[in-house]
């Protein structure tokens, strides 16, 4: 039972009807021959996989961000967040993180914070990993606000083949850390602008696990070494 739960992961209800499409065309298939209908099998198994939902374990360390998204460190540079969330126009450390389309694609609340703002902004479908997706693609964004006062940005991105934005919360929510607020289908990548004076504990081309991955502690030890 504990192997086959290593390779059978609960699937976010999001992925239902396209695994149903998939599962309905791989049918079809068969009908022509069995050799698109075996293709249409791997197909609708992968469709399964991208929608995994798995459980994960957050740290429960106060203060701790965590990476919003599975996937890989794909930029680490100063930039002012998405104005549509109206934070200040001050440069903030930016850390995104991109998923191809193997990852799981399930967006977790980076910390325990309340909603200040969700703001979503149409826009192109570039490669998700370049820097200008940033600015130019479609997006929506999460103003995050601390007990404390200060705030968090986490931007979700489309990407060249994402064609949907899914975001569960609204403003004024409170949401723990790891908690998941959304999704994006088939390839994208997360945005996180880290308070001021915050640093990043993660390097570029370093792997991230969504909930679980440390990336950086308020008010505490700075720096990739300190991890």
């Amino acid at each position: 039972m504990h192997m086959l739960a290593t390779f059978i992961k609960p699937m976010h209800p999001e992925g239902r009807k396209f695994v149903a499409i998939f599962a309905a065309i791989a049918l079809v298939l068969f009908l022509v021959s069995d050799f698109l209908g075996w293709i249409g099998v791997g197909l609708t198994v992968w469709c399964y996989y991208f929608f995994r939902d798995p459980e994960r374990v957050t740290p429960n360390r106060p203060g701790v961000i965590v990476s919003p998204a599975d996937g890989v460190v794909s930029l680490i540079e100063p930039a002012v967040p998405p104005a549509e969330l109206g934070m200040a126009a001050t440069p903030l450390t930016r850390v995104s993180v991109f998923m191809n389309v193997f990852n799981c694609h399930v967006n977790r609340t980076p910390i325990a914070a309340e909603v200040a703002a969700v703001a979503y902004r149409p826009g192109k479908f570039l490669n998700a990993s370049l820097d200008k997706a940033s600015e130019d693609n479609e997006r929506n964004g999460l103003c995050l606000r601390l007990a404390d006062g200060r705030e968090i940005a986490v931007v979700q991105i489309a990407g060249l083949v994402a064609r949907r934005i899914v975001c569960f919360v609204e403003s004024g929510m409170q949401m723990q850390t790891g908690e998941r607020f959304g999704l994006i289908r088939f390839g994208s990548r997360l945005d996180v602008y880290l308070p001021q004076g915050v640093e990043p504990l993660v390097d570029v081309g370093q792997t991230m696990v969504a909930g679980e991955t440390v990336l950086a502690v308020l008010d505490g030890p700075q720096g990739p070494e300190a991890v």
